[in-house]
């Protein structure tokens, strides 16, 4: 036996998708139903568990044996779930996952997706989902099923053998799609990736619960008294209901079509009483961050960690990692200067004491979140994170020199670039300071061929620049980089003609590839980036485009536009990802328990040293010759940003 593809059907009482699998799987009704495999894709089985029979001795075997690969569709369940079923952990390296390879191929990441986006023969059964709710989730206690919570095999013997069918096909599809991608496969330094993102996943990271129960009260508590206050003021039936707020700012002379975090705090400028109190309880009542503490809850397992926070290639277009459950990628940032002391009024349930000191309720517990991650057995967090990695390696590709020295030597990356395009000295709290924050604005917006409406969306006009001098602000910043404007268009160049001639093309050490239909972009790491069925179209301008299919922002498989500026966009933060990789393998004898963009946290002996992390992880890779690298970090009791 060389490789077993698995497919399971189970049943928790437990909530799959607000808890995940590690607290799902290990609840006491945890069961596995059906158990659908294939030997070296041979002919498909399923063993019916629910009806008492019992997995061959091989194959239980195979499940801890390193030598047999185990594929299957969003591995990490099977593995997880099998794990917790025969009550002994089954490590990450002999496991794989189709769905990790489908991503990398630019592909969706639903089984039902990628089967339809492949014309396989045998996709997944639509009728799936229908049978999944009747079997694998408790039901609701009626007269006419006779108050049970669950439905078993007898209560629909003809619903129970249409399931078989349906554990069956998925194995079927999921052979099919190895089938299909055998000709791109994945290399072997990807599923080491993937091996060190299991075993991430797999340790977790501890929660202080005590202060979560205590935040998810005093957050109840807040709210409840808010919305008195909103009643009082508004004598509205519902203050939280938006049409009844549009209705009443309209009678006190405001008129608005949004009620979302900008048009409120645009409406607070200037705005008289009872309108400020009632848009300043309006912004403390929609304050929607504190559902973290609520996700922790529902994530954190017996072991007081919570698990499975990482979705690898959740990007499917760079290969970022993206979150999950309680989502790390977007907690709030904490600007309360002594945190310490509003954890532990928090934490001692002191809600008088904590609304007193810091007025807004929601917002301090919103910057709390953060804490709300401890370290255990004594521990410290180290947390470190690359300095300016985007800006590094945007300039390092280019071959923008100057902004390179400018790393080299320590300096502030937005005064240079002001100075730069402002022809003056620019320094950070003396001569033209004001000007830093337009090199930051233009820095942060223009790099991948972002023009006026990155500046806004950046928030230019709300940091006090004008309507009329950002086209000249980008203008500016062209002029200052010209061999990063230049990379877009030879990256551009590149593309296209790689698309139109079918035949490998190069520039700034990264080269494209057509290949049955793909195109392929090759990073320094050796990694690729794919392009599903890439075509030479017309964009609104009337120019020429490349459009590719993908997921787009509906979230459906559609046709998707991309020009030099885009791709390059996708190689940087590809580059940055392969360089985060990189740091964690370099620190993967560590207990690594998170990463965030380009930032990670390791739960630390209290003996070791954030230095000694720091220069591990500002090693630059062999393949990125010239690269210059720095990483940052601190020492911290509970997680927060330094």
């Amino acid at each position: 036996m060389k490789s077993l593809g698995i497919d399971l059907e189970t049943f928790s009482s437990v909530d799959l998708t607000k808890c995940g699998v590690y607290r799902y799987a290990s609840s006491p009704d945890f069961d596995i139903l059906l158990f659908g495999y294939s030997v070296d894709s041979g002919e498909v089985r399923v063993v019916d568990l629910a009806c008492g029979e019992e997995i061959p001795a091989d194959i239980v075997a195979a499940l801890s044996d390193d030598s047999v690969i185990k594929w299957s569709y969003n591995n990490n369940f099977e593995r997880v779930c099998l794990s917790n079923y025969f009550g002994t952990w089954f490590e990450p390296g002999s496991w794989r996952c189709t769905m990790v390879w489908a991503a990398y191929l630019g592909l969706p990441r639903s089984l039902e997706d990628v089967g339809a986006v492949l014309g396989l023969e045998k996709q997944k059964l639509s009728e799936g989902k229908e049978l999944i709710r009747y079997f694998c989730v408790p039901c609701k206690p009626t007269k006419a099923n006779g108050g049970r919570m669950r439905n078993l095999p007898e209560h629909d013997r003809e619903k129970w053998e249409r399931f078989k069918a349906y554990n069956l096909r998925d194995v079927e599809a999921e052979m099919q799609i190895q089938q299909r991608l055998a000709k791109f496969p994945v290399p072997e330094f990807i599923w080491e990736e993937y091996r060190q993102d299991q075993e991430i996943n797999d340790r977790g990271i501890g929660v202080d619960m005590e202060m979560v129960k205590q935040a998810i009260a005093m957050d109840g508590r807040s709210k409840a008294e808010l919305s008195v206050a909103m009643k009082e003021l508004t004598e509205l039936e519902n203050p939280n209901s938006v049409q009844q707020m549009k209705r009443w700012l309209l009678e006190n002379g405001v008129e608005t079509d949004s009620l979302d975090k900008k048009a409120v705090a645009a409406m607070l400028e200037g705005a008289p009483e009872p309108l400020k109190t009632v848009l300043t309880l309006r912004q403390q009542l929609a304050k929607s961050s504190v559902k973290k503490y609520q996700a922790m809850e529902n994530a954190v397992c017996a072991d007081s960690r919570a698990h499975g926070m990482f979705a690898f290639y959740g990007a499917n277009r760079t290969g970022r990692y993206s979150g999950r459950i309680i989502q790390l990628q977007n907690l709030p940032q904490n600007h309360i200067p002594d945190l310490a002391q509003a954890r532990e009024l928090v934490k001692a349930g002191d809600f008088d004491a904590l609304a007193m000191l810091y007025e807004d309720v929601p917002d301090t517990l919103s910057q709390l979140i953060r804490t709300a991650f401890v370290p255990q057995n004594g521990r410290k967090f180290i947390v470190a994170d690359f300095s300016a990695i985007e800006a590094r390696v945007l300039a390092w590709l280019a071959g923008e020199r100057w902004v390179s020295e400018v790393f080299e030597k320590g300096g502030d990356i937005y005064c240079e670039t002001a100075a730069r395009m402002f022809h003056c000295r620019v320094e950070k709290h003396g001569e033209n300071a004001e000007l830093r924050q337009k090199g930051k604005q233009a820095t942060l917006s223009c790099g991948y061929g972002g023009s006026v409406g990155a500046l806004k969306a950046m928030g230019a006009l709300e940091a006090g620049m004008t309507e009329d001098e950002l086209q000249p602000l980008v203008d500016s910043w062209r002029e200052a980089n010209p061999n990063i404007v230049q990379l877009w268009w030879d990256v551009d160049r590149a593309a296209k003609e790689c698309i139109k001639k079918r035949m490998p093309t190069e520039t700034h050490g990264i080269r494209f590839d057509y290949q049955s239909g793909m195109m392929f972009t090759t990073l320094p790491s050796g990694r690729r980036l794919a392009y599903v069925k890439p075509r030479i179209g017309a964009n609104r301008f009337g120019g020429e485009s490349v459009t590719y299919m993908g997921v787009g922002g509906t979230k459906k498989w559609e046709r998707l536009e991309s020009y030099g500026a885009k791709f390059v966009e996708n190689l940087v933060q590809g580059i940055a990802r392969d360089i985060l990789c990189h740091a964690m393998q370099t620190l993967k004898n560590c207990a690594i328990v998170g990463h965030i963009h380009d930032e990670i946290i390791i739960e630390a002996d209290r003996r070791m040293s954030v230095e000694a992390v720091c220069e591990q992880m500002g090693r630059t890779p062999s393949w990125a010759k010239g690269l210059l690298l720095r990483a940052d970090g601190y020492s911290c009791e509970w997680y927060q940003k330094d």
